[in-house]
């Protein structure tokens, strides 16, 4: 894969975080332009070398589907050349060279061993004929790369609105995971995931790191080539949390602190929602 560009998705509520990992990105000695796909119309001045990306007719469709505002994601279907991550990631590696021996759509997650929220009762069957080790090709879609465009506007659109895929796809109440893992599947585009063999990259997820996190990437080969918070929440009493807060300034992480604080109650809704969809995951099986 020859990586052109990274994506990601922001509004003015992740502005910290959204700015660390483009400053991690750049202590890297990454110098590729950052593509920000606006969630809303809460944008804001983006660095040098970033720009807003939206696909007005898209997203015009999405909404006119009750699409929820995270599946403006589906924009990278279009896409090629590109790693897209979510805000709410720190790179500790240039993603190019990691990325240049590999085709396809790239993971680089460890959802193959909980592949909870990466489908619906809808989708699952239909992953299911693919292989039955299916789990090792489903992936987080906070973070992943691909070297082609797997859809054109109008097969997007064709594909999403299918009856047997829309529920999926469009429908889902709460995000785009399981509808970007289906539309993956659907279009047969190969998949690889760096923390299986033969690369064997350690975790990209903080949740998997205790205090010691450095010592599991002592060989340089299997280190990771971001973190991503995912869920996690970031904060200072947890060690791996600093690798996000050197990218800010005492204002930015007071300000960050702040705002996470009074996020509580949201967080608490998502942790019920996870609870709601692992039961509905074992109850599947």
């Amino acid at each position: 894969m020859k990586l052109e560009k990274i994506i990601t998705l922001g509004n003015e509520p992740v502005k910290i975080p959204l700015l660390a990992m483009i400053r991690s990105l750049r202590a890297t000695g990454c110098e590729l332009p950052v593509w920000v796909i606006p969630y809303d119309d809460r944008t804001f001045d983006l660095p040098e070398g970033c720009h807003w990306w939206k696909d007005d007719a898209l997203c015009d469709w999405l909404k006119q589907q009750n699409a929820r505002p995270v599946m403006r994601k589906y924009q990278c279907m279009l896409e090629s050349n590109y790693q897209f991550v979510d805000s709410d990631v720190i790179f500790l590696r240039d993603p190019a060279p990691m990325l240049a021996p590999h085709e396809g759509w790239v993971a680089s997650c460890c959802h193959w061993h909980n592949p909870a929220h990466t489908y619906t009762e809808h989708s699952l069957p239909l992953i299911r004929q693919r292989t039955t080790t299916w789990q090792r090709l489903i992936f987080n879609t906070g973070q992943f790369a691909c070297d082609r465009a797997l859809y054109t506007f109008e097969s997007f659109k064709e594909t999403a609105a299918n009856p047997e895929y829309r529920r999926t796809i469009l429908d889902d109440p709460y995000h785009e995971q399981p509808g970007i893992n289906l539309l993956v599947h659907l279009c047969g585009v190969p998949i690889s995931n760096l923390t299986l063999p033969p690369v064997n990259m350690e975790s990209t997820w903080a949740g998997d790191y205790g205090a010691d996190y450095e010592r599991y990437w002592q060989d340089e080969a299997h280190k990771p080539v971001f973190i991503h918070w995912a869920g996690e929440k970031m904060n200072p009493d947890k060690p791996i949390s600093k690798l996000f807060f050197q990218y800010l300034s005492p204002e930015e992480k007071t300000t960050f602190l702040t705002a996470n604080a009074e996020s509580t109650p949201d967080a608490a809704r998502r942790f019920k929602r996870r609870l709601r969809a692992a039961w509905e995951a074992l109850t599947d099986e």
